[in-house]
């Protein structure tokens, strides 16, 4: 499969590639300079992207079988990874190619049977995540209303970390997994590999789903 990934120099995004690659596939990156070129593996072509250019996005995307968007915006920024989503999504509809948008954790029901998602809880987030959370929440939505692209929207748990790959994780829909002593944790590297798994399988197409330990 040839898959292109944006955002492929961050740290999700570095996983997703090593991961693509390790199981044989032709793996492209859209980087927004020089600099990220310089960061990617030899056996990884690169690509200067303009990702608010929704022809500049599609024109990268041409030639793929599937895309992967693993695309965030900085501390104090954080909306803007709506609008960065919303370009992703033009440019896979001129396309038609499939895209997996790696999202955030904010609108999933807290279990327990609690009225709250993980954004309302006004227990459940630090002060500092909050910004992200309702950036994460917008692009969910953003996802949620289109019917032109051929999307899917990956949840990762709400802690989502470097770590070590065991290759297992648990699927979910509209609930925050959580572990048997209640922690909400995910490796990078395994969240790469039911990102590959989907991609692979296609069993999440115009909708969400959840992963997690």
């Amino acid at each position: 499969m040839k898959i292109i990934v944006f955002g492929a120099t961050g740290a999700a995004g570095s996983c997703i590639v090593t991961e693509a690659v390790a199981r044989g596939h032709q793996v492209s990156a859209a980087v927004r300079d020089q600099a990220g070129l310089a960061k990617l593996p030899a056996t990884v072509q690169g690509h200067i992207v303009d990702v608010s250019d929704p022809s500049a996005v599609a024109a990268a995307m041409s030639g793929h079988d599937l895309a992967i968007s693993s695309l965030r915006s900085p501390s104090g920024r954080e909306g803007e990874v709506v609008s960065l989503t919303k370009f992703i999504l033009d440019g896979t509809s001129r396309t038609g190619i499939r895209v997996i948008i790696v999202g955030g954790a904010a609108r999933l029901r807290l279990p327990g049977g609690s009225p709250h998602t993980v954004l309302s809880d006004p227990d459940f987030l630090p002060d500092s995540v909050v910004p992200t959370a309702r950036a994460s929440f917008a692009q969910a939505e953003l996802c949620r209303s289109n019917d032109d692209a051929d999307w899917t929207y990956a949840i990762p748990s709400a802690l989502l970390q470097p770590g070590a790959r065991r290759g297992t994780y648990r699927i979910g829909t509209d609930s925050l997994l959580v572990d048997d002593e209640g922690n909400s944790e995910f490796s990078m590297e395994d969240f790469a590999v039911t990102l590959l798994d989907e991609a692979q399988n296609a069993q999440f197409k115009q909708t969400s789903f959840a992963a997690g330990y």
